[in-house]
């Protein structure tokens, strides 16, 4: 994709049913529609938080249908991520726990394309570790088949890993872990203040968190890559040679960071697009969100568009691909999640 695009923006609610919406996750659906879940409630880490979902398909017109609460737990619930497996099934990861640091990941599994659920379930029963599988992002299907979810932890220094799987989902394992070398941290030290509407837990502790992934061409090695969110003012990187069992260390790219979500996907050609806030402070404003495309496997970034600029949140950012199409989810000032489609221009 170049710059020969056109922009559609949409607003996947008329009405919030909860005080506020964030965190959205997206897919294509097989019949051509679009799914958005969220988590929203009274405030985040309370009680109250729930997974809501809506659909965009052909039986409703091209609209958005009503909100649908899809999970509640006795605690809160957190950043659900979309994902179809290879049998069609479509399965809804979350987060459940008040507790960053130990909260569990559940999942459910759609067999009609979301229109109904499964009972939520445990992904790795007992694993108190501070959740398995994708901690944000959309996984990834590698070449060979295996699996791989972004996992991450938050417990003083923070760090991430790649969660794998080699049957589908049924179990997983975890790749060595991704931290920056020599970073510190006091136990206890708050490290920013700010007024974005996080709980407050979220201000405790440093390091790299919440990776997106990518796998490079055959013509390229075929390894495999993540970029990551982190307190250090930049986007970070890993690589792995071996299908994400073994990582290198985090390391800083030129591409500023807030310390906020950031998602990319795979172009048909190889090339990159990331969204992200390219602000360079921890716990920064989260706008403006800009488009980044990549043509060298994710070593340097230039911006394509900015898709919000005003002052506001917009942030935590979903991006998928399919036939030519871009699809790209936000947080919308937890208001609403917004939806820019990006459509390829005939020439």
């Amino acid at each position: 994709m170049g710059t020969n695009f056109s922009i559609h923006k949409e607003l996947v609610l008329d009405k919030l049913p909860t005080a506020f919406c964030h965190a959205s996750t997206l897919v294509k659906l097989r019949d051509g529609g679009l799914m958005c879940c969220w988590f929203g409630g009274s405030h985040e880490g309370e009680a109250d938080v729930a997974i809501y979902g809506a659909r965009r398909d052909n039986t409703h017109g091209g609209v958005w249908t009503e909100p649908v609460k899809l999970a509640e737990g006795a605690s809160a619930n957190w950043n659900p991520v979309l994902f179809y497996l290879q049998n069609g099934a479509l399965h809804l990861f979350y987060k459940e726990g008040q507790q960053i640091a130990s909260w569990r990941t559940m999942v459910m599994t759609s067999h009609d394309d979301g229109r109904s659920w499964s009972a939520p379930a445990e992904l790795v029963p007992g694993d108190v570790s501070g959740g398995r599988g994708p901690v944000r992002n959309k996984p990834i299907r590698l070449a060979s088949g295996r699996i791989l979810a972004g996992g991450s932890t938050e417990h003083g220094l923070w760090e991430a890993f790649a969660d794998i799987s080699e049957d589908e989902g049924l179990s997983w394992r975890k790749s060595t872990p991704v931290r920056i070398d020599n970073l510190q941290y006091q136990q206890g030290e708050k490290t920013a203040e700010s007024d974005i509407a996080v709980s407050p837990q979220s201000f405790y502790g440093r390091g790299v968190i919440q990776p997106s992934l990518w796998q490079s061409p055959a013509a390229k090695g075929g390894s495999v890559h993540m970029l990551l969110r982190s307190s250090e003012g930049f986007v970070y990187r890993a690589d792995s040679e071996d299908d994400g069992e073994h990582w290198s260390a985090a390391y800083a790219l030129k591409l500023p960071n807030n310390n906020s979500g950031l998602d990319l996907v795979t172009m048909g050609d190889g090339r990159l697009l990331l969204v992200c806030n390219p602000v360079a402070a921890n716990w920064g404003m989260r706008s403006p969100l800009s488009l980044f495309i990549s043509e060298d496997d994710g070593y340097t970034w230039q911006k394509l568009l900015d898709l919000e600029t005003n002052p506001g949140e917009f942030s935590y950012p979903a991006i998928i691909a399919d036939d030519g199409r871009v699809y790209i989810s936000y947080t919308y000032n937890r208001e609403n999640i917004a939806i820019v489609t990006l459509s390829e221009k005939s020439v």
